[in-house]
């Protein structure tokens, strides 16, 4: 059987002079530096398509929809039954991803890749499912390498159909009850294993915030289960990430890493969503190194491990609009700015132009 981590092919391109970008941008009509950050964004867009004609469409929302064992423990205030409601709902298009996908011009699809129980209606939505919902992460493996590399595949698959339809900007979603305790957990491990470079986290209970509306007693009891779940995973002493995310991942996460990392090798831009996607780009990143040149990052979650995140990949987040939604709903808020930053740097005129 392949190993579906084996990097994809890239193609051979000319080398690009990142220089011309700046010349570029300061030949624009307009006095230099005064579209602030959306200028920085026309720089990363073309330096990770390569070109000074930086392309934003066509472009596709996936959404991984997956259930967590750990929901067990109390760690949120919805049962792990809402998960396949509200991906009935998505593969309808009617949540708030699906309705600003439909917006924005977005291709939009839902992935079933570990629903413990599919929608009643299931019209529209790829079944994918090997396994159905992991185990408890806090007293065991989430899933074995098998679940790994399945729902890697499956990820990466569905970044090969979007990437051979033409699509040049992919968005990752996911919907799973219990995610954000699986998400801390893999930030804490891959950060706090470390331990190199930048401000480190002082303890597990930093990373974890509210998620989908925790109460208070709740929140308390998430703390403590992903401090658990980290002191179990790191007496194991494993420092090998897909080791890692067999333990406390989620099978939407793999998914949603295996979709980063094969997107990135196929030259598509990846526009990051919250903290869930961004626990995804640290896997992708430590399993296929480089994939993070690819990304930008939508939004900054109110989530607090998600700043450790995003400061592991050295991406600042286009947008801070105090959101914890998920579903790639940060990432369809900033799309627009993507949007305008590359009709700047493509279609402005340019000072010589004036004569």
């Amino acid at each position: 059987m392949n190993d579906p981590c084996k990097p994809v092919a890239r193609q051979a391109t000319d080398p690009f002079d990142p220089d011309a970008v700046d010349r570029r941008l300061d030949q624009l009509c307009k006095p230099p530096g005064s579209l602030g950050a959306i200028e920085a964004l026309a720089r990363r867009l073309c330096l990770i398509q390569q070109t000074l004609t930086p392309q934003t469409r066509p472009r596709q929302v996936t959404v991984f929809a997956a259930d967590h064992g750990v929901v067990d423990e109390g760690v949120t205030a919805w049962p792990s039954s809402v998960t396949a409601a509200v991906a009935g709902v998505m593969q309808q298009g009617r949540t708030a991803s699906g309705v600003w996908a439909r917006s924005l011009e977005c291709d939009y699809e839902v992935v079933d890749v570990g629903l413990l129980s599919p929608p009643a209606s299931a019209s529209g939505l790829i079944d994918a499912a090997a396994r159905r919902g992991t185990a408890n992460l806090m007293r065991e493996a989430a899933m074995d390498e098998a679940d790994f590399d399945h729902a890697w595949q499956t990820g990466a698959s569905r970044a090969e159909a979007a990437c051979q339809n033409g699509h040049r900007l992919l968005i990752g979603g996911e919907m799973g009850i219990g995610n954000t305790t699986s998400a801390s957990c893999l930030i804490g491990l891959l950060e706090l294993a470390s331990r190199s470079g930048g401000e480190a986290v002082e303890s597990a209970e930093a990373l974890v915030g509210p998620g989908a509306g925790a109460t208070p007693e709740q929140l308390d009891r998430k703390r403590r289960v992903v401090a658990t779940a980290i002191e179990r995973v790191e007496a194991l002493g494993t420092r090998d990430p897909k080791r890692i995310a067999c333990e406390v991942g989620g099978l939407e996460i793999v998914a949603l890493a295996g979709f980063f990392a094969t997107g990135a090798a196929l030259r598509a831009t990846l526009l990051v969503d919250g903290v869930i996607a961004t626990a995804a780009a640290l896997i992708a990143e430590a399993i296929r190194p480089g994939t993070r040149h690819a990304m930008i990052a939508g939004h900054r979650s109110s989530e607090p491990a998600h700043r450790w995140a995003l400061s592991r990949l050295g991406l600042e987040p286009v947008l801070d609009l105090g959101m914890r939604l998920g579903e790639g709903s940060g990432a369809l808020a900033a799309l627009p700015l993507l949007d305008l930053a590359a009709a700047m740097i493509t279609d402005m005129a340019t000072l010589d132009e004036l004569g």
